[in-house]
């Protein structure tokens, strides 16, 4: 199994580029997160993470994403390597992002914004609330 979930603050805002091959849209940022454990005396000290998205997510994280966002991500993880000039092989490891989900903005003001705004309900949605479950009514 290869499964990779952070959370994190975008160190930079997102790149986005496009393959020159079939024009596919890819993204880059870095992630900084926070490690569990502070020594006495010292500073919280983070590990940063390459992330990379592919297709739509890469564009809509593009649009939606920017330095100081909170996230969580969720993917795998994937090592490329390729040979420079001179014949010397280079290795990165990279997140591959396959989910990314918004938790806060360094913006406060927006963060509110978002929070106070108001919910549309669907009254289509099937309501169970007032379902009542006798144990002797079920079948096993």
């Amino acid at each position: 199994m290869n499964k990779v979930i952070l959370i994190g603050r975008l160190t930079k805002d997102v790149e986005l580029r496009y393959t020159q091959t079939n024009n596919t849209a890819v993204a880059s940022f870095s992630l900084a997160v926070n490690r569990k454990f502070v020594k006495p005396g010292e500073e919280r000290q983070a590990d940063f993470f390459n992330i990379i998205a592919w297709n739509k997510l890469a564009e809509n994280i593009s649009k939606y994403l920017f330095k100081g966002n909170q996230v969580a991500i969720s993917g795998r993880l994937e090592t490329r390597s390729w040979d420079d000039p001179n014949g010397q092989k280079h290795y990165v490891t990279e997140v591959i992002a396959e989910e990314v989900d918004f938790i806060e903005s360094k913006n406060k003001q927006n963060n509110e914004a978002i929070l106070n705004s108001p919910t549309p309900i669907n009254k289509n949605d099937d309501d169970t609330s007032d379902f009542i479950c006798n144990g002797d009514d079920l079948p096993f």
